[in-house]
C-alpha cells in the first residue's frame, strides 16, 4: 500500500514506478479466485496506483469502487481502506479536496477500527496534507505530527522521512525556518539510515533553500553541489535541472553573475530536452536578468522574449509578468519607449490576472473551511440519527417479540405487512415526486427556464446569436484591503448579502444573471428572450444596485465596519449565448461585447454606472435619465472609448 503524502511523498510513486512492474499481472493476480483475497487485493490497489491513480483520475475512482465491493463481499476491512484511500486521492488529483478529505476521513475510521497503524498514519498524513494545502497549518500540522507518531510506533522510516519533510514545509511557509531547518535535518538522517539516495537529494534541496532564505549563501551551496552529486548516481533529468537552477540563483544572489550563468545555462539545455516549458520560462527569465543586470540589453531581450512565449503558450501568469517586466526595463534602456510601454501594458494584464487568481484562492479556501465545518456537522447529525434508528430498532424487535408471544397474530401480522408495504409505496413516490420538485427548482435556479426546457427536450440546448444585448459588470473596490480586516466568514457573509440583493434587482428587472467571478458580478438584459425594454431594465437595475451599496455603506460606516463601493459599467452589442461543459452546467455569453463591458467597468469611477456609446444611443432620448459625457476615455486593451455616467433624472 502507498500512501500519498504531498510532492517529496511523489518521489517515491515515481521510484515505484521506475521498478518496471508489471501491470499485466498485477491485473492477472486480481482476477485470478485462486489467489487469497489480501493477495488479490494488495495486486488491484497496486494496479490502480500504477495504470490510472495519477494518469486518469476519473477510472481510477472506479476501479477503487470496484476494490470497495469486493472487500465488503469478502469482509475483508483492509481493502475496503485501500478503496477509500484511492477514491480520495483521485479527487485530490482532481482538485476537490472537499471529496477528498471526506474520503481520506473513512479511509482513517476503517483503520482505526482494524487497529492498522500504518494505513491510519498515512491517512492521517493525507488529511494533513489537504488541510496544508487549505492553509489550514494549525490543523495540518496536528495530523502530520500524529501520522509521524504512528510512523515511529511500527517503525516505518520511510513514513517518519515523509512526514517530517512535509512539517518542515509547512514551517517553511510560515518562515520559521530553523524549525524547517530541524525537520528536513531529521528526514535526511533518516534517509541516509534506509540509504535511500533520492530521499537525501531531495532533502538535501529542501535544507539548502532553507540556508538560502536565511541568506547563508556558502551553506545553501554545499547543500546543493551535494545534492547534486546524489541524482548524478540514478539519474533524474527533471531533479538535476532543478537543482542546477538553485545552484544559479545562489550565485546569482551573491550577484557572481558569470557562475550564475553558466549553472542556468546548464538547467536550460536540460529543460529543453525534456520539454518542460514552464521551467523553461522560468529559467529563460533568470538568463535574461542576469543580462540585463550585465547591461546587455539585446540579450536580456533575446531570452526574455523567448521566456514572455512560452509563458503565454501555456497561460502561466507570472512567468509573463516576470518576462514583461525585464522586457519593458531592456527597452527602456536602450530608449525604444514604445516598446517598453507595449511590454507594461501587458504586465498589468498579467498583475490583474495573478490578483483575480489570488482572489479566486482565497475564495475557495473559504468554501473549503465552510464546507469543512459542513461536513463536520453532518458527521455529528449522522452519528446522532443512527442512534436513534438503532434505539428504534431495539424497540420494535422488543415489541414484535412480544406480538408473537400472545400467540395467535399471524393474520394481522400480514395485515400490518399488506398495509406497510402500501404506505412505503406511498412514501416512496411522495419522496420521488419531491425530489423531482427539487431537480426542477435546482434546474431553474442555474438555467434560463427557456434554456432548460430545451435541455429536457432536446438533451442539449444549442447555443444562439443575439443582436442586442446589455451586459452589466460591477467590481468591489477595497475588496482585498476589506479581506485583510474581515473573517472569513464575515467576508464570505458581506459578499453573499451584496449579491442576494443584487440577484434579487435583476430579478425584479427581468435581467439574467451569467455568474459571479469572485467579488465580480455579471449579469445580461436581453436574452434567452429579446426584449425591447431590456436596455433600460439593465441600467435601472445598474442604478438600483448602486443605491444599495451606497445605503449599506452609510449603514456600515456607521458601526465602524469595514465595507465595500462599486463600479459598474455596461455595453450593448452582439453576443452568443449557450451551456457549456456536459457536468455542472453553466449558461455562458462570448463575444468582443463581454469584453467592452468589463472595461466598461475597469474604467469607471466608484458610485457611478458607466456607459458605453452603443447604450447611450440606444437610450439618449429616454426622458428618465440623465448622462454625462466623459469624452473619451482610455480603456486597456481598447484605446480611447467615448463612455457616459448615468443616472435617474
Amino acid at each position: 500500500m502507498r500512501i500519498l503524502l504531498s510532492t517529496i511523498a511523489l518521489f517515491v510513486i515515481q521510484l515505484s514506478t521506475q521498478a518496471q512492474t508489471n501491470i499485466d499481472s498485477l491485473f492477472a493476480v486480481w482476477q485470478d479466485p485462486s489467489q487469497s483475497d489480501s493477495l488479490r487485493v494488495d495486486a488491484f490497489d497496486e494496479y490502480i496506483w500504477e495504470a490510472y491513480l495519477f494518469s486518469d483520475p476519473d477510472s481510477a475512482a472506479i476501479l477503487a469502487s470496484q476494490l470497495i465491493e469486493f472487500a465488503k463481499e469478502k469482509h475483508f476491512p483492509k481493502g475496503h481502506a485501500l478503496g477509500l484511500n484511492a477514491i480520495g486521492i483521485s479527487y485530490d488529483v482532481r482538485g476537490n479536496y472537499p471529496a477528498a478529505l471526506d474520503y481520506y476521513q473513512q479511509s482513517l475510521e476503517v483503520f482505526e477500527r482494524m487497529g492498522d497503524k500504518n494505513g491510519t498514519a498515512g491517512a492521517l498524513g493525507n488529511i494533513g496534507i489537504i488541510f496544508m494545502g487549505q492553509g489550514n497549518y494549525l490543523k495540518a500540522i496536528d495530523h502530520l505530527t500524529r501520522s509521524l507518531k504512528s510512523f515511529e510506533q511500527i517503525g516505518n522510516k520511510r513514513g517518519m522521512a515523509n512526514a517530517l519533510a512535509n512539517i518542515g514545509v509547512i514551517y517553511e511557509y510560515q518562515d520559521d525556518l530553523e524549525e524547517a531547518l530541524n525537520y528536513y535535518t531529521r528526514g535526511k538522517t533518516l534517509h541516509e539510515e534506509m540509504g535511500n539516495l533520492r530521499g537525501q537529494a531531495i532533502a538535501l534541496t529542501s535544507i539548502g533553500g532553507v540556508y538560502s532564505s536565511k541568506g547563508e549563501y556558502g551553506k545553501a551551496l554545499d547543500c546543493y553541489i551535494q545534492s547534486l552529486g546524489l541524482v548524478t548516481q540514478f539519474e533524474d533529468n527533471q531533479m538535476e535541472a532543478n537543482i542546477l537552477a538553485n545552484i544559479a540563483n545562489n550565485y546569482q544572489n551573491k550577484k557572481d553573475y558569470d557562475k550564475a550563468l553558466d549553472f542556468h545555462l546548464q538547467s536550460l539545455d536540460i529543460k529543453e530536452e525534456i520539454g518542460d516549458q514552464k521551467a523553461l520560462a522560468y529559467t529563460l527569465f533568470k538568463i535574461g536578468n542576469i543580462y540585463l543586470e550585465k547591461q546587455d540589453y539585446n540579450k536580456a531581450i533575446k531570452y526574455c522574449e523567448r521566456s514572455y512565449d512560452n509563458a503565454k503558450a501555456i497561460e502561466v501568469w507570472e512567468e509573463q509578468k516576470s518576462a514583461c517586466q525585464c522586457l519593458y526595463d531592456a527597452y527602456k534602456a536602450i530608449g525604444q519607449s514604445n516598446k517598453a510601454l507595449l511590454y507594461m501594458e501587458q504586465m498589468r494584464v498579467a498583475e490583474d490576472s495573478l490578483q483575480s487568481a489570488a482572489t479566486s484562492k482565497k475564495l475557495q479556501e473559504m468554501e473549503f473551511a465552510k464546507q469543512v465545518l459542513v461536513d463536520s456537522l453532518a458527521a455529528v447529525e449522522k452519528e446522532r440519527q443512527m442512534e436513534e434508528a438503532h434505539k428504534e430498532e431495539v424497540r420494535k424487535k422488543n415489541q414484535t417479540r412480544n406480538m408473537l408471544a400472545g400467540g395467535g397474530l399471524l393474520l394481522l401480522i400480514l395485515a400490518g405487512g399488506i398495509y406497510s408495504r402500501l404506505r412505503f409505496t406511498r412514501r416512496a413516490k411522495a419522496i420521488i415526486e419531491k425530489e423531482k420538485d427539487r431537480s426542477e427548482n435546482l434546474l431553474l435556479n442555474i438555467l434560463p427556464a427557456d434554456i432548460a426546457a430545451e435541455l429536457k427536450e432536446k438533451g442539449r440546448a444549442d447555443a444562439r446569436d443575439f443582436e442586442t444585448v446589455s451586459i452589466l459588470f460591477t467590481d468591489f473596490k477595497g475588496f482585498t484591503a476589506a479581506s485583510e480586516k474581515l473573517t472569513a466568514h464575515e467576508l464570505v457573509s458581506e459578499i453573499n448579502a451584496c449579491f442576494e440583493a443584487f440577484d434579487g434587482i435583476i430579478g425584479k428587472y427581468g435581467i439574467e444573471k451569467i455568474k459571479t467571478i469572485g467579488d465580480s458580478y455579471m449579469a445580461a438584459g436581453g436574452l434567452p428572450v429579446p426584449s425591447d425594454t431590456a436596455v433600460k431594465n439593465t441600467v435601472l437595475a445598474a442604478l438600483e444596485m448602486q443605491d444599495f451599496i451606497k445605503k449599506r455603506k452609510v449603514k456600515l460606516d456607521a458601526s465602524h465596519t469595514p465595507c465595500f463601493e462599486m463600479r459598474v459599467g455596461i455595453h450593448t452589442g452582439p453576443v452568443v449565448a449557450g451551456i457549456v461543459g456536459v457536468k455542472k452546467f453553466a449558461y455562458d455569453i462570448w463575444g468582443d461585447t463581454v469584453n467592452t463591458a468589463s472595461r466598461m467597468e475597469s474604467s469607471g469611477a466608484v458610485g457611478q454606472v458607466n456607459i458605453s456609446q452603443s447604450t447611450y444611443e440606444l437610450l439618449k432620448d429616454d426622458p428618465d435619465f440623465k448622462f454625462e459625457n466623459r469624452g473619451k476615455v482610455q480603456a486597456k486593451g481598447k484605446g480611447e472609448m467615448e463612455m457616459y455616467f448615468v443616472s435617474k433624472n
